[in-house]
């Protein structure tokens, strides 16, 4: 995989940078988030909890993909800043277990 940046913004008022990359994949599917995020966090030098990736988008039968993603300062602000569903969907937060009733 290549990771090609389009473009990269810090955001101040909520410490992260905001990064639009495209992913070249020739002859393999759809990168899976995990993957991104290890890519990102090598190409930026930053642990992969610090980032979170909105989106990936993949046209039918394209070999690249187009990312959104964000790279925050600290798990602080990034624990601020994202909704709960999305802490979860990254493996950042556990989800409780209830017990039966």
């Amino acid at each position: 995989m290549e990771l090609q940046i389009e473009s990269k913004r810090y955001n101040p008022l909520l410490k992260r940078t905001e990064i639009h990359a495209r992913i070249v994949h020739k002859r393999a599917a759809t990168p899976s988030r995990e993957d991104v995020r290890n890519l990102i966090a090598s190409e930026f030098g930053v642990s992969k909890d610090l980032v979170i990736v909105h989106h990936i988008r993949t046209g039918f039968g394209w070999t690249v993909s187009k990312v959104y993603a964000k790279i925050y300062d600290t798990l602080e602000d990034l624990k601020r800043v994202e909704p709960e569903h999305i802490l979860r969907k990254h493996g950042l937060i556990q989800e409780e277990v209830k017990e039966g009733v």
